[in-house]
């Protein structure tokens, strides 16, 4: 535990003040003169640098307005003043341009609105009339720009309520349009669809309910029964999205995005915000504080300058969207809104409670996900969600199962399995004598010729198409049918049976094919694995007890294990992947394994008769 400069155990309060200023104090050297372009690295994202360069000054507020909201000290608030004149003055060399439509400005012009809406004392105050004058200018012209049709209708939100409370006159009115909008992506069991897309990530927490709650929270008191329901919906998630975190904090790498890092637990900070209490204020204090400590822990995050970096555990550019500047990560900061509540609030004063006892499997539908926990650790297992715009969209989305202790791999090339690291995938080849190229299931369409899952339904709102919707058995399985070729249809059935579980494939296949399905991704640093491999079965055990390996239930295919590329997985630099392989003539086949992937503590159920396939 941090100290204070008497020498007394910190507060978890102090502590995370400590945090944001060692986040932000960095960052205070890449900013110019003028303070409005924070540079921190090339910018290779599809937006322009003056986007890039503002994104370094915007992002950053998430933490430091909270900060000073909540009475926090900060020495560098000159230079947020000075940089937010002259970002927003045209004849300012520095100026950050108008904003256009679906404009990355629009994005990070929302964390302006915010930390006015939160601390004017500190970025308008000190401005003079003609300032004032250009950020009400350039503020206001975001209001009537195009947006993208998902969570981005809540920045022009945000921005509209920074302006009610320095006194700007706008069109106030016009945002109800927006947010009548986004109520009307509301699923039910307190999700939301993020826009007309299968993605059920971490966008829906981090965005979709950390902006309505802090409309909620600011302006609710004008728009009682529309803040009413967004803390509805919040107390609904809050109950099923503990199961997407570890008992030691970590969340489930999953989806786009990931080098947001920590504002996987914004949500946390974001439901006291509100005064929303579906869970004991001590409940909650943990799940955000230990999501925190395991965090910063993570000192790779970092750059030697103690700059966050592009990446997850460490830095690692192909993880990057093409959206994702230099200043990207700092989204992070998400995650510090409870620093606005004073010390009094009862989310600093209860005392922090451990990890709630959870069922081993929760089946959530309108994710289309399974989640299972054992021996603390989380896996989720995925079935229909899939993403073909974003960057490694499938390795991100459509793999069968993400782990808090295993993370997942990002492909770095295209030939062979060794590039492709197709960890917790069944991979397949068409090609003649040695395989090179192997396809994946990228894009999942309804199940074929089998029983499917009740649909979610429209909830509170409106549903997207039900037949494009994850989806989730009660009895933990997902199931997805995807086609490689046009002739080769795959029907794969995943199910928990912790710590194990157990996925079936029926291959309906015009052509030859070679198959090679892989279970999770062990580090290989530290010393050389231990590695098992023959008929049936591959096992690979790391110099810290981790063990991941998987049992062909038919006893019909081989087992080999591979070393992918470095800098594949999202928290292991450098892994070994256990395999089972086959190859299939044209016809019907099936295919069946158990998969285990445990810590020392449970590495024994390796041992022990796996579960049999239900499908």
């Amino acid at each position: 535990m941090a100290h204070d400069a008497d020498g007394r155990p910190a507060t978890a309060r102090e502590d995370l003040q400590d945090y944001v200023r060692e986040l932000a104090e960095p960052l205070v050297p890449y900013a110019g003169e003028s303070g409005a372009r924070i540079t921190l690295g090339v910018n290779i994202a599809h937006h322009d640098d003056a986007a890039a360069d503002l994104e370094g000054y915007a992002r950053p507020l998430w933490g430091l307005a909270p900060l000073g909201a909540g009475g926090g000290d900060f020495a560098h608030w000159d230079l947020w003043a000075r940089g937010l004149a002259a970002g927003t003055d045209p004849g300012h060399p520095d100026h950050w341009g108008a904003p256009g439509h679906v404009d990355q400005r629009l994005v990070e012009m929302a964390a302006v609105g915010f930390a006015l809406a939160l601390v004017p004392e500190r970025l308008w105050d000190p401005l003079s009339g003609a300032e004032r004058d250009r950020v009400a200018a350039w503020l206001t012209a975001a209001l009537d720009r195009e947006h993208a049709p998902n969570n981005w209708n809540f920045f022009p939100v945000l921005v509209s309520m920074g302006l009610d409370r320095v006194g700007v006159a706008h069109d106030r009115e016009a945002r109800h349009v927006r947010l009548d909008r986004l109520e009307g992506y509301a699923l039910g069991d307190g999700w939301y669809a993020d826009g007309d897309t299968p993605q059920r990530d971490y966008y829906i927490p981090w965005a979709m309910h950390y902006y309505g709650l802090l409309y909620s929270a600011l302006a609710g008191a004008g728009d009682p029964d529309r803040a009413a329901r967004f803390r509805e919906r919040a107390a609904e998630f809050a109950v099923g999205f503990r199961h997407w975190f570890a008992d030691d904090g970590a969340a489930v790498p999953f989806g786009r995005s990931l080098t947001y890092r920590f504002a996987q637990g914004a949500f946390w900070g974001a439901l006291p915000y509100a005064g929303v209490d579906a869970l004991p204020a001590g409940e909650v204090k943990g799940q955000l504080l230990r999501h925190l400590r395991w965090w910063r822990a993570r000192t790779a995050q970092t750059s030697p300058h103690g700059l966050l970096t592009i990446g997850y555990g460490y830095p690692q550019p192909g993880v990057a969207e093409q959206y994702n500047g230099p200043g990207s990560p700092y989204w992070a900061m998400k995650a510090f809104l409870p620093l606005a509540l004073p010390a009094t609030d009862p989310f600093w004063t209860a005392p922090e409670q451990p990890p709630a006892a959870l069922p081993a499997t929760l089946a959530q539908p309108h994710a289309g996900a399974v989640l299972m926990r054992s021996g603390g650790d989380v896996t989720l297992l995925s079935g229909s969600q899939h993403n073909i715009w974003a960057r490694g969209g499938a390795a991100k989305y459509a793999k069968f199962a993400y782990s808090t202790r295993f993370g997942f791999s990002l492909p770095a090339g295209e030939l062979g399995l060794v590039q492709g690291a197709y960890d917790s995938m069944l991979a397949v080849s068409d090609d003649e004598g040695e395989p090179r190229h192997f396809r994946v299931r990228e894009q999942c369409v309804p199940p074929v010729d089998v029983p499917a899952a009740p649909s979610p339904g429209a909830g509170d709102g409106a549903a997207a198409d039900p037949q494009a919707d994850p989806q989730a058995e009660p009895d933990g399985t997902v199931c997805s049918t995807w086609y490689p070729w046009p002739d080769v249809e795959i029907t794969s059935w995943i199910s928990a049976a912790a710590p194990w579980h157990l996925r079936t494939h029926r291959i309906r296949t015009g052509r030859a094919l070679r198959t090679a399905e892989a279970g999770f991704a062990v580090d290989r640093d530290g010393g050389v694995p231990l590695r098992t491999e023959g008929e049936g079965t591959a096992v690979v055990v790391s110099a810290a007890g981790d063990l991941t390996g998987l049992r062909d239930l038919d006893g019909t295919r081989t087992g080999t294990v591979i070393e992918p590329l470095p800098g594949t997985n999202v928290l292991a630099r450098r892994t070994v992947l256990p395999l089972l392989t086959a190859q299939l003539p044209p016809g019907e086949h099936w295919l069946r394994c158990a998969v285990l992937g445990a810590g020392p503590a449970q590495a024994a159920a390796w041992d022990e008769e796996p579960p049999q396939a239900r499908h």
